[in-house]
């Protein structure tokens, strides 16, 4: 079997791995058994002559070849969805359209006021958004079906992935984590609370790795986690509630419900993170150039 005797389902299950980092993840997005991922990509790899992933404990990743073959795939997928939008007479996804990514603190006030703002200066731009983690938005990058995310780092502020090419990286902005606490809670009545009160607090995390979801990183005891959520409006609903507190970025400010303060941190290490603004190596289209425009000067008008 040659390579040009791939089926385009092979590839579009391809493509679905290589976005989703596991066989699982792809079979449950795609609605197939994991099995029948297995035999779409053994066959795929058979008729390239070469492993297109490296099966990991953790997951998959791409081979050279795999990530040859990904960038080709991107290309013939999209345009055969394009001819099947065409067909069925809905509108082409045309070069004004944009996909952008975000993990979740992003979207409680970065995403709306720079879309917001692009849609006042430039109408005929289009921009479709998902949410998502830092590897998976990286991942969709690579897959092609993003064509710009933002995503977050955290020190020592590696390169997102070790994938080549590598991928173009600009830091909007960094900023140190806060906590937040209920506006009744002793902790709120100074202007920043010093590390040794964060012992024997009860915490509100998220889902995953209870450090750096939501109890402070640099707690130096094993934390009380009294609430878990996925959600930040739901976080920062049980603070306001007075159930616990949690950590959170110092510019969900602008996204506080009634009932919660955000204070800065005193006498650890400054826990830092940033915001980076990633996309695929190459020219840059002028719609992608318009929103990052628009991206930076959100962040500029939220200083």
């Amino acid at each position: 079997m040659a390579f040009t005797d791939a089926s385009l389902v092979a590839l579009r299950v391809f493509r679905e791995v290589a976005e989703r980092g596991t066989l699982t993840a792809a079979a449950s997005a795609l609605g197939y058994t994991q099995s029948a991922v297995s035999r779409q990509i053994a066959t795929l790899e058979r008729a390239a002559g070469a492993t297109l992933l490296e099966r990991r404990h953790d997951g998959v990743r791409l081979t050279a070849a795999g990530r040859l073959v990904l960038r080709r795939a991107a290309i013939v997928v999209d345009q055969v969805d394009a001819t099947a939008r065409e067909l069925a007479g809905l509108p082409d996804e045309d070069e004004s359209t944009i996909r952008l990514g975000w993990f979740a603190t992003a979207g409680a006030w970065l995403v709306p006021q720079a879309v917001v703002a692009l849609g006042r200066t430039h109408p005929s731009i289009t921009v479709v958004t998902r949410e998502g983690s830092t590897p998976a938005l990286v991942r969709a990058l690579r897959a092609g079906t993003l064509d710009v995310a933002l995503i977050a780092s955290s020190p020592p502020f590696r390169a997102p992935d070790d994938e080549t090419p590598a991928l173009e990286i600009e830091t909007l902005v960094e900023r140190s984590l806060q906590v937040a606490v209920p506006a009744s809670h002793p902790l709120a009545r100074n202007d920043f609370v010093d590390i040794a009160d964060l012992r024997g607090q009860s915490w509100i995390a998220g889902p995953g790795d209870q450090l750096v979801m939501g109890v402070w990183p640099g707690l130096d005891e094993r934390p009380v986690v009294a609430h878990t959520a996925r959600d930040w409006l739901a976080k920062l609903q049980l603070v306001a509630a007075g159930l616990g507190i949690t950590t959170v970025p110092a510019a969900l400010v602008t996204a506080l419900p009634a009932g919660v303060r955000i204070l800065p941190v005193r006498g650890g290490p400054a826990e830092q993170r940033r915001i980076l603004l990633a996309r695929l190596p190459g020219p840059v289209p002028e719609p992608v150039a318009r929103l990052a425009a628009a991206v930076r000067a959100a962040v500029i008008s939220a200083e």
